[in-house]
Order: C-alpha cells, then structure tokens, then sequence
C-alpha cells in the first residue's frame, strides 16, 4: 500500500512541477510580449497647462478675442443677406485681430 501511495504523490509532483514550468514559461512569454509592445507603442505626450497669472490673463485675454470675432461674424450674418458682405468681413476679421489684439493687450514680441 505504501508503495502505491509513494508511486501516486510522485506522480502528483511530477505534474505538479510540469504545470509549474508550463505557468512558468506562459508567464516569461506574456513578459516579454509586454515588454516589447511597451518599445513599440509611442508614449503619450501630456500637454499641460500653465498655470501662472500671466497664463490665466493670456487664456482670458484669447477667450475675449474669440468672442468678439464670433460676435462680429453673427452680427454680420444677421444684418446683411449677401453672402459677399459676410466673406468680406470675415476676410477683414482675420486681418484686423492681430492688429487689435497688439494694440489692446500689448502684445509685442
């Protein structure tokens, strides 16, 4: 009986261990597979935001600019039906922001 008993937990070790090593080689197969996607994959890039008052004032500075442009384009659909006097504004627009962005807020470089 005994015999029967060694022979049987010898055989329990011995699948034991050959799950083992299985695991062991699924594990350094999943490792590497990780490790080589991780050097492939690009990382991301963060943008973060400045977060100083002179930032604060800029982001509030461009968000009073974008406002107004918008305001102008609305008011410039609403009052004239001609599409022509719509562009032409627009066109203007863009050429004068700068113009009055550098005299408002000083923005020179």
């Amino acid at each position: 009986m005994s015999k029967e008993r060694a022979r049987r937990r010898a055989v329990r070790e011995a699948e034991r261990e050959r799950a083992a090593r299985l695991n062991a080689e699924r594990m350094a197969r999943r490792s590497r597979r990780r490790a080589l996607a991780a050097r492939l994959t690009p990382r991301p890039v963060r943008f973060a935001r400045q977060g100083g008052l002179l930032a604060r004032r800029q982001r509030a500075q461009n968000g009073v600019v974008a406002l107004l442009f918008l305001i102008v384009q609305l008011m410039t659909w609403l009052l004239w039906s001609s599409w022509q006097a719509s562009l032409a504004v627009f066109v203007l627009s863009l050429l004068f922001v700068p113009v009055i962005v550098t005299l408002a807020f000083d923005r020179r470089t």
